[in-house]
């Protein structure tokens, strides 16, 4: 008897840590940042500083932002998935800064400029997936096709232009000295989309959809018009984080944002949000967002190339897959 309760905490320890990896999908995605952000200080120690801070904020809000539509999307469930976001952000950047050219007194008109545009190429995406009935992958990535060569129409293949002084200070000055400013922005957007998901009647009927779409519709959900409404809402906050990216990068290349549509659907899977929908949290997305950015600025400190960031995204996105988003959604 005593060599067995002698055993039983090492037991109940390894189990313990065997329940934490394959349940707690959140934490883990935290204690992987920690680990990763650690690593990378080991690396280069001039990394620790509060400049280093200040744009892993800064490039984890504007993430969290296009991971915001892309949780909508996948949780309204049957395969939805949007292919189109990045390029949404690089093309109201790009317009961006082309419009404020540096000036002041454009920060509103550019901005509901950025959210109408992506409202209406989500409105596009969004009728030719729940309306016309297209695979979500083909129409979003032919859309995103589209906006891609938009983005070199707009500026003859030879992008100008910078964000207005004040817009890019307000992005990228400190609050106390530490926190970016771009914080505010986060801020905002992270209450009004977790009022969406969790609050609104929209967010209830959003997750009885990608929970089982006939059976919202014989209970009376417009499922059509709630998978519609999903990628109008993601192709609006997409032009918002690419509004906010011209600002914070002062000036834009032609598909600076691009890579954005990998790292939303990698952050989107991360934070626990199943690829068959029903289930989700903005919350979860969140921290799959940060450790994104970590993992990005460790590779970057690494000299690592982009084709080879690439390829280590997608192996996380298939581990992440393997391990945790094998679940089916909950069907009546």
């Amino acid at each position: 008897m005593a060599m067995r309760s002698t055993g039983q905490p090492g037991r109940s320890f390894t189990g313990g840590i065997k329940r934490f990896v394959t349940t707690n999908q959140i934490g883990m995605a935290l204690v992987l940042s920690v680990l990763l952000f650690l690593t990378n200080v080991i690396l280069s120690p001039r990394s620790l500083n509060i400049n280093a801070f200040g744009a892993i904020f800064a490039l984890t809000i504007m993430l969290t932002i296009t991971s915001a539509g892309q949780t909508i999307i996948i949780i309204s469930g049957g395969g939805g998935i949007d292919m189109s976001v990045g390029a949404i952000m690089s093309l109201t950047a790009l317009m961006t800064v082309g419009i404020m050219n540096g000036r002041g007194g454009y920060f509103i008109p550019t901005l509901f400029m950025s959210v109408g545009i992506g409202a209406v190429i989500g409105l596009v995406n969004g009728t030719g997936v729940a309306k016309i009935g297209l695979p979500p992958m083909i129409v979003t990535l032919c859309v995103s096709n589209v906006v891609t060569r938009l983005q070199y129409v707009f500026t003859e293949g030879k992008p100008s232009g910078t964000a207005s002084p004040w817009f890019t200070r307000s992005m990228t000055n400190r609050l106390f000295g530490v926190i970016p400013a771009s914080i505010v922005y986060g801020a905002l957007i992270f209450l009004v989309v977790l009022f969406i998901l969790n609050r609104s009647r929209y967010g209830m009927r959003l997750f009885l959809t990608g929970n089982n779409e006939r059976a919202a519709y014989l209970n009376g959900v417009r499922t059509v018009w709630v998978k519609i409404t999903a990628y109008v809402l993601a192709g609006a906050l997409a032009g918002i984080a690419g509004f906010l990216g011209a600002g914070y990068m002062n000036f834009v290349k032609c598909q600076t944002f691009d890579n954005y549509t990998m790292k939303s659907i990698i952050a989107v899977v991360i934070g626990g949000t199943l690829l068959t929908g029903g289930k989700g949290s903005y919350v979860g997305t969140l921290v799959g967002t940060l450790l994104i950015t970590v993992l990005t600025n460790c590779l970057a400190v690494l000299n690592m190339s982009q084709a080879t960031t690439d390829m280590v995204m997608g192996m996380v996105l298939i581990v992440i897959l393997a391990i945790y988003n094998r679940t089916a959604s909950v069907r009546q």
